[in-house]
């Protein structure tokens, strides 16, 4: 893990979000953040850029200045996708615990009060907390895709997830940095670290519209991907080889 600063206490948790070319959503994105950053334990919040071609990396210096000062920002040099804009926040960030959201203000960051409760609450094993949409605020062919991909996933790797992709999600660090990286791993972590042991909790959280622009993604590039991508977690959990227990003789 990387040190804190000299004299800095390490936070708790680390807010980990990706943008792609969302200038006009950051700045209600980072007034909410700062709003219920007081009721979380000590909290960093870091943005990692995949490549924007608007302002949205000046946007965030802005608003580190105005509302959310210690912002850290993270900038590509190139889009490389969603999933390794993620892995580049959470192997910087310092906090134990790892929660994600869009930026694109669908996501309401108060939810996350309630399940860092239930992950640092949970006895035994740590487990990966996932915000469950049960109002999709999308269009209808959107939600007509991710019912059909969450349920392909569902009945192929019985991850026991209804909302796998879910953007609002929240695990630990080390976990996450345990897994193999490939792009669209981020859908698929339900999957991926019931095959490292870690239990899993369904939450429901609201979801919005998105407040301006719109998704960098098609339903249909999302189908053509999602279907390569669920073959190879299937090769991937199919091939994880993990003891019970550890012990040094």
């Amino acid at each position: 893990m990387p040190d804190s600063p000299q004299g800095a206490e390490r936070p708790v948790l680390s807010i980990v979000i990706a943008v792609l070319d969302e200038q006009d959503n950051l700045p209600q994105v980072c007034r909410e953040l700062a709003e219920m950053r007081a009721a979380l334990p000590l909290t960093e919040i870091i943005f990692v850029d995949d490549g924007s071609r608007d302002n949205s990396v000046a946007v965030l210096g802005q608003l580190r200045q105005d509302c959310l000062p210690g912002l850290r920002v993270l900038s590509h040099d190139r889009r490389c996708g969603k999933s390794a804009a993620l892995r580049t926040g959470i192997t910087a960030a310092r906090g134990e615990w790892i929660a994600t959201i869009d930026g694109d203000g669908q996501d309401d960051p108060r939810e996350l009060i309630a399940l860092l409760a239930l992950a640092r609450g949970a006895n035994g094993t740590p487990p990966l907390v996932v915000g469950v949409r049960t109002r999709r605020r999308d269009g209808w062919s959107r939600r007509v895709a991710t019912r059909f991909a969450n349920g392909l996933r569902q009945r192929l790797l019985h991850d026991h997830c209804p909302d796998t992709g879910a953007p609002i999600k929240l695990f630990r660090r080390i976990d996450f940095l345990r897994l193999p990286q490939f792009e669209g791993l981020h859908r698929f972590l339900p999957a991926l670290l019931a095959a490292y042991g870690v239990p899993l909790i369904c939450s429901p959280v609201s979801h919005r519209p998105r407040l301006h622009g719109q998704s960098k993604y098609t339903n249909f590039g999302r189908a053509v991907v999602g279907v390569r991508d669920l073959l190879g977690v299937m090769w991937l959990r199919n091939r994880t080889r993990l003891p019970r227990s550890v012990r040094e003789c």
